[in-house]
């Protein structure tokens, strides 16, 4: 049992202190869990917090506002603005980044262990105090129960809790015994320099040359983008901004995901990445030391999967050598990552929970349905059935995990406000010094995604859920390419295409600018799918919901993968159950009706626009150049190269009406492709569904992040 808590003290809005402690917890453990908390804080009151961890947080403060500081210029004027507003509303002193960082800096100075212990000590007697005469009452504590719970072996049963067992479970806690916490050694580094050099001798890093063009290097002087590959096979790719003052971002790569599991490993790969993360140690240091030295360096790293891979990314300060301290947090994770046991347990308890939650939401109820029935009841899609956690063991998450961390199938991404000497020595200390020999028992195997074939009476259903708000959804799906122009089975699309001869591909209205052939280019599909998309989408509000009012709000969102040979388009509609249904048809028929309501040019120039702004705008940030560079070196998505990056820009300006429709005939939205599923909430709503029904199936969330990077994970929580 590991509950989720949070303290969220002084409220800077108000003249007033706010206190706040949050708890998540499992229904069957809260009084244990409450206790818990009471003791946590009680010690804290009581002892105090020492003085290095006084000294800690103290200078993690200082490196912010400092941060913050050296990124005056870059700072958005619309939250500049929102500053300015705000604080004149309140009666506060205004200050710029600069300005508030002096002023920090002379406070900091005159602040002791003793009136920081004095301050926590008055702001926690709410609750260690609870129950005393003298203790100040809580403003609310609030508890937000289900209404029934999963119990094993009985299946759903009522859940009651009264607030006299709240309290008495909080009053329990304040009688166990309280320890002052040990002083922890926090490292200042994971691997000194006598371990770097030995690593060094021992696997003698370097830069190799790339097998097509024999050059150690390569740089494209359009983009700033600089492309190396070491001597254990792992690609590296960097650009130096200045977007950010003195700040890095980084992204690794690992190319298989959950497609690699199979039918006797289903979850293995989401539930060993969350195994890793939920133990969070590295070598001999625990998960506290290594939490403890992120914060002195201000490291934000997390570790995801999805469907086609798994990644790693961290954001680091440069101050003080940030950037050696968060590639040597990667080294040691890949190197001497540790499995715990209590861990794993924890990290498959979570996904039970996720799947036993999804009947009680409307949408994802709805749209599991839909998921399942279009790739063919696939769970790698969707979250693991406690009958397939049931199968998992440490072991197996294991090496379904680590069985993917192989050098050749690594890529890592770096940008930031870094010098070339800089990023070149992190990465031949710490990357190079990664052992080349790990590699996989046996080749990546991916059994067959397929989608669900017609005909079928899946392709359309309905969820109902009891529920005191009357409400409905509905989701529309159905198959499409993916980014690179693949489709199922591995067909390429590009095939069909360059049969269009050079006098059927006419060029845009805009001929002023430069112009290229959009259909020769490996990111057509891409390009010319993400401009249907918002032609789509605007054609959708319009029509379905401000002239016909059927819903809420309507939306078309694409699903392209990277690397496996499929993709999926999605609709999801908001609406009223006396709506949902012609919202659904008349949905259908947008979607359908781009043949005979012509896409028109100003249409095509609208989407141009917006998405070509949206691409301007993001480039200003690291965090949209790490997506931009997402598997340039890639074997798995051998069709993407530099020019998928500096053409971007043309490549938009240059596509014309008849490319969309050339992409548009292999969007599938006839009625043996197209898949739908409507849910309807309240009192009176049929069948309510419960995690009990058989024909619940796989439930799971449809994917919504197809415009964005393949390498974001979609949600499935």
């Amino acid at each position: 049992m590991r509950p989720n808590a949070s303290f969220e003290p002084t409220v800077a809005r108000s003249s007033l202190t706010l206190t706040q402690v949050k708890l998540e917890l499992k229904p069957t453990q809260e009084f244990v869990s409450v206790e818990l908390m009471d003791v946590q804080v009680r010690r804290l009151k009581e002892f105090g917090v020492t003085m290095g961890e006084m000294t800690r947080y103290m200078d993690a403060l200082i490196k912010d506002s400092e941060q913050l500081a050296m990124m005056i210029d870059s700072v958005p004027s619309v939250d500049n603005l929102d500053f300015i507003m705000e604080s004149d509303a309140l009666g506060h002193t205004v200050m710029d980044q600069l300005q508030g960082h002096d002023s920090l800096l002379g406070v900091a100075e005159t602040v002791t262990l003793e009136e920081v212990n004095t301050v926590g000590a008055e702001v926690l007697e709410f609750i260690s105090d609870f129950g005393k005469p003298s203790a100040p009452l809580p403003a609310a504590i609030v508890a937000c129960v289900p209404k029934k719970v999963h119990i094993d072996g009985v299946g759903e049963s009522s859940f009651e809790i009264c607030p006299e067992e709240i309290t008495e479970s909080m009053k329990a806690g304040l009688e166990e015994p309280i320890y002052p916490e040990p002083e922890l050694e926090v490292p200042k580094e994971l691997i000194t320099q006598s371990e770097l050099e030995d690593l060094k001798v021992q696997h003698r890093p370097s830069f190799v040359p790339f097998k097509e063009d024999d050059v150690v290097k390569v740089f494209d002087n359009e983009t700033g983008i600089t492309q190396r590959r070491l001597s254990n096979g792992i690609s590296v790719n960097y650009k130096i901004t200045q977007n950010e003052a003195r700040v890095g971002v980084m992204r690794l790569i690992v190319g298989g995901g959950r497609a690699t599991e199979d039918s006797e490993s289903k979850g293995s790969v989401i539930v060993g990445v969350r195994t890793l993360s939920e133990g969070g140690c590295v070598g001999n240091f625990s998960r506290e030391q290594v939490e403890l030295f992120c914060v002195n360096n201000l490291i934000n790293c997390s570790l995801e999967s999805n469907e086609e891979f798994i990644f790693m990314e961290f954001r680091f300060a440069l101050r003080d050598n940030g950037m050696r301290a968060a590639f040597q947090l990667l080294h040691m994770v890949l190197e001497h990552n540790v499995w715990l046991e209590d861990a794993f347990d924890r990290a498959a308890q979570l996904y039970l929970s996720y799947y036993r939650s999804i009947p009680k939401s409307l949408e994802r109820a709805t749209a599991h349905k839909l998921m399942v029935a279009m790739l063919n009841h696939d769970e790698r899609f969707v979250e693991p059935s406690p009958h397939s956690l049931e199968k998992l063991t440490l072991q197996s998450v294991k090496e379904a995990v680590m069985n993917q961390f192989v050098g050749s199938n690594m890529e890592v991404s770096v940008v930031g406000d870094f010098t070339e000497e800089e990023v070149e020595s992190c990465v031949l200390d710490y990357l190079g010094t990664v052992s080349a020999a790990k590699s996989s028992n046996k080749e990546e195997h991916i059994e067959k995604i397929s989608f669900l074939p017609s005909p079928s009476d899946l392709h359309f259903q309905q969820v109902y859920i009891k529920d005191t708000d009357e409400r409905a959804c509905a989701y529309i799906a159905g198959p499409a390419p993916n980014r690179w122009g693949f489709a199922t089975e591995g067909k390429d699309l590009f095939n069909d295409i360059r049969s269009s001869s050079a006098d059927e591909i006419s060029a845009p209205a805009n001929s002023g600018k430069t112009h290229i052939n959009v259909r020769n280019h490996p990111l057509f599909f891409g390009i010319a799918l993400s401009l249907l998309a918002e032609i789509i989408n605007s054609r959708l509000f319009t029509t379905v919901r401000d002239s016909m009012g059927l819903t809420y709000d309507v939306s078309f969102e694409l699903n392209l993968f990277d690397k496996l040979d499929l993709g999926w388009y999605v609709i999801a509609v908001t609406s009223t159950p006396s709506k949902v249904h012609k919202a659904v048809d008349a949905c259908k028929g947008v979607l359908r009706g781009l043949h005979h309501n012509k896409i028109v040019e100003r249409e095509l120039d609208r989407a141009k626009r917006t998405l070509l702004m949206k691409h301007e705008a993001e480039t200003k940030t690291n965090a949209y150049w790490l997506g931009l560079l997402a598997h340039l070196q890639s074997a798995s998505v051998p069709r993407k190269d530099i020019s998928c990056i500096k053409e971007l820009t043309t490549l938009y300006e240059s596509a014309t009406i008849e490319d969309l429709y050339l992409a548009y005939e292999h969007l599938k939205v006839d009625d043996s492709s197209l898949f739908a599923c409507i849910g309807i909430a309240g009192a009176e709503s049929g069948e309510e569904v419960n995690d009990d029904e058989p024909e619940l199936g796989l439930p799971g969330m449809v994917p919504m992040g197809g415009r964005g990077l393949s390498t974001m994970t979609r949600p499935t929580t």
